[in-house]
């Protein structure tokens, strides 16, 4: 596929780093799109300064991830490079609203929806309202903020329990907790609000109803600036290690067409009803009754949009690039036809069964290539990973006919993959893709938790 109408955007500054950096910059190489990276001291010689045209540090500050945070700084290098667009990969800055306004307010064009739509859906709790507004199915909780209120006990029965405390500010599960009972509420809400408050400036607190044994799934959904919106269907999120996902997969296993139809059809509502513009992830706990419900919107591209690239055939990154450009959408909701089954885990360089980080040299890289396999990496043989960043190091992503399929190559590529002077959780992978829950599609966010508890 070919862009025949970009002089709009010319040359891009990749905002962030690592293998989500190294995946935007191929996008600008296969374009013909000019690129500049940016990096911090430690990463002089990373892959993605090597694979960008140009490449500037960020603003020097104490602790090296930091400098990805400095909108000031990230600006004003586009502006000094002479960027028509900046893209900020995820992570960072991808869901800052300051960051997307003041890239426009320079000239430079955010790739990614505009600053009010970040906004509308930044405060976890407000976006939970919104979204009920327009009719999408939302988990019981508190409407209002729990600052302050004087029967948040009376509101937490009313919910029933067990509930989670959130933070309306918050991701990553950070400032999240689960309440089994009214003696835990207390102690949880003070902790969640001093975890919220160092992490995102905010002790803005919610409760929602807690599902222990629920299925993650997400809906993929792709806006223009033309009032045009489409998504490309679900994806499975389901294996997770401290709310992180670890494996994703599409279809989801064990999704009937009637599920899949509603839950698209959810997605498709909140995206219009917000005016939602560019790629972005409206994500739905699945309970065990098969009821869905509204957890989140993402703003941004996901870590593992390409198995949805995979089935469709689509792009993800190209199609942000032209709907940012002001193309309208050149796909219509029936061109988007699912083939076959795509599974991705997430290579991290941590320890498999207590997931602490496991920094240091990596002296051997090497993983199997082939038909259907796709490998979304940020690291060579010789690199240094570091313990200032976030441990994911790469994505394996396989394709296949079906699902058996896809996971008899998955495990064998997982087997054959040479990965040495770090550990990485390739065995916990291994044993969850074995697992009999995994195999036959029943598993739901519990499954990590399950394989990681010590013997009884």
């Amino acid at each position: 596929m070919t862009i025949n109408n970009l002089r709009k955007i010319q040359k891009i500054l990749v905002a962030n780093r690592g293998e989500i950096a190294c995946r935007v910059l191929r996008a600008c190489k296969s374009l013909g799109i000019r690129s500049v990276a940016v990096y911090s001291r430690i990463e002089k010689s990373s892959l993605h300064v090597e694979m960008a045209d140009e490449a500037y540090p960020v603003p020097e500050h104490e602790m090296p991830g930091y400098g990805y945070l400095d909108i000031a700084g990230l600006v004003a290098i586009g502006a000094k490079a002479g960027v028509d667009a900046i893209h900020p990969g995820y992570g960072f800055l991808s869901e800052n609203p300051n960051f997307a306004r003041a890239s426009v307010e320079a000239g430079i064009a955010f790739i990614g929806p505009p600053a009010e739509v970040i906004s509308s859906m930044a405060n976890k709790r407000e976006a939970r309202e919104t979204l009920r507004g327009l009719g999408v199915p939302v988990l019981s909780g508190t409407s209002g903020s729990l600052d302050g209120s004087a029967d948040i006990e009376e509101q937490a029965q009313a919910i029933g329990y067990p509930v989670m405390v959130k933070a309306s500010e918050g991701g990553g599960g950070i400032g999240l907790g689960i309440i089994p009972g009214p003696e835990r509420l207390s102690r949880a809400l003070r902790r969640a609000g001093s975890a919220s408050n160092r992490a995102f400036g905010s002790d803005d607190l919610y409760l929602e109803k807690y599902i222990p044994d629920a299925r993650h799934v997400e809906v993929q959904v792709l806006g223009d600036k033309h009032g045009n919106v489409i998504h490309l269907f679900e994806r499975e999120c389901s294996v997770q290690r401290r709310h992180q996902k670890l494996i994703e997969e599409t279809p989801a296993p064990l999704f009937s067409n009637s599920q899949r139809a509603a839950i698209t059809e959810a997605a498709l509502t909140a995206a219009r009803g917000i005016g939602y513009q560019n790629a972005g992830t409206f994500e739905f706990l699945v309970d065990p009754e098969g009821k869905f419900y509204f957890l989140e919107t993402n703003t941004r591209l996901q870590v593992e949009h390409g198995i949805t690239e995979m089935t469709t055939g689509f792009d993800l990154v190209e199609q942000q690039i032209r709907v940012a450009s002001g193309e309208p959408l050149d796909i219509t909701q029936s061109d988007i036809r699912p083939q076959g089954h795509s599974l991705e885990v997430r290579i991290c360089a941590e320890d498999p069964d207590s997931f602490l980080p496991s920094p240091g040299l990596l002296s051997d890289w090497s993983i199997p290539s082939g038909d259907g396999i796709r490998v979304e990496s940020g690291v060579r043989a010789g690199d240094e990973v570091s313990s200032y960043f976030d441990p994911l190091i790469a994505k394996i992503l396989i394709h296949a006919d079906g699902r058996s399929a896809a996971i008899d190559k998955m495990l064998s590529t997982l087997r054959n993959a040479r990965i040495e002077g770090i550990k990485t959780n390739v065995p916990f992978h291994i044993k969850a893709l074995e697992s009999e829950r995994f195999q036959d599609g029943s598993y739901t966010t519990q499954l990590a938790a399950q394989l990681t508890a010590p013997p009884s």
